[in-house]
């Protein structure tokens, strides 16, 4: 019994990790005012730049940031065209969407003689499990915790410094001021599209993160279906959570709770199409947060341009 608990528990956070990752990418642009659709996007170029350095260099680490570097340029676009040029948001982000898998597919096939997916990385140059020698092998905490690789790790102390540094600092509280009334915020000499910047960028850093997770962590290379949606979750997850980094985190944790119940329930010979048992996941979290989940409000000035003569 324990084990099966132990099972999913484990299942549940690591498949929450590259979620929380780039529900946090939404957390910090969106409390800015900016309204970024293209997380799916930035995850797609991050699971793929992660792939490659990971494999071509044999580190893990580099290849982690590198997927958040890639994701951080995607970010900076994203932040060139709604910040500088007033672009449409949701336009920007399609865009983004697009554009990151067509250019992971087309570096593929440069890299790796055509494929379309990158080649495997050797386990021994996967993301490590830094506590997998404090449990005795075979026992409830090292499948729950000792198992883990280290980006779990690295997606709950990364909640804590976005909580931290929105709710507990100058630099959150301007933040969060330029999302709310960004006028008012100049007035006071706040620079709104510096903000506006380096939040949007670092959005794509945390979704290049949670790209990055999924290739050196749950799997072991690149292909097209690999995100297939995850960052169009994760931005559900992040407006389910109230634009609040441990809301989206909670809400992270509930997809991953039922994806943990479908592969436990998968070990069983229970006659049920696949094809459902991939459905599960995706329903189940549907139907328990529009149930429990009340109406969550955005920032005032999310998703509105902001020019000096306007008034908000």
């Amino acid at each position: 019994m324990l084990d099966s608990i132990a099972l999913i528990l484990g299942t549940t956070l690591m498949y929450s990790t590259p979620l929380i990752f780039a529900s946090l990418g939404g957390v910090i642009s969106e409390n800015s005012g900016v309204v970024n659709i293209g997380l799916e996007g930035m995850m797609v170029i991050g699971a793929f730049m992660g792939a490659t350095v990971g494999y071509y260099s044999g580190n893990p680490w580099l290849g982690f940031l590198s997927g958040g570097l890639a994701g951080g340029v995607f970010g900076f676009l994203h932040a060139v065209a709604c910040v500088t040029f007033s672009a449409d948001q949701i336009v920007s982000g399609i865009a983004i969407n697009f554009l990151g898998p067509g250019l992971a597919l087309f570096l593929s096939r440069i890299f790796f003689s055509g494929a379309t997916m990158t080649k495997a990385i050797d386990l021994n140059n996967k993301m490590p499990r830094p506590l997998a020698n404090l449990f005795p092998r075979d026992s409830f905490g090292y499948y729950f915790l000792g198992n883990r690789y280290a980006t779990v790790y690295l997606a709950f102390i990364a909640v804590f410094i976005v909580w931290f540094i929105l709710y507990k600092t100058s630099l959150g509280l301007r933040i969060r001021a330029v999302g709310e009334h960004p006028a008012a915020a100049d007035t006071l000499g706040v620079n709104v599209k510096n903000i506006r910047y380096w939040t949007t960028t670092f959005s794509g850093v945390f979704a290049g993160f949670g790209g990055a997770a999924m290739s050196l962590a749950i799997v072991s290379n690149f292909r097209p279906t690999l995100i297939s949606g995850h960052g169009f979750i994760a931005l559900a997850a992040m407006i389910f959570g109230k634009w609040k980094p441990h809301g989206a985190m909670m809400a992270c944790l509930l997809f991953g709770g039922a994806q943990g119940i479908t592969v436990f329930l998968g070990q069983f010979d229970l006659n049920i199409p696949t094809q459902l048992f991939a459905m599960l996941p995706y329903v189940l979290t549907l139907v328990i947060l529009v149930a429990f989940v009340g109406r969550s409000a955005a920032p005032a000035a999310d998703g509105i341009p902001y020019e000096k003569e306007n008034k908000i």
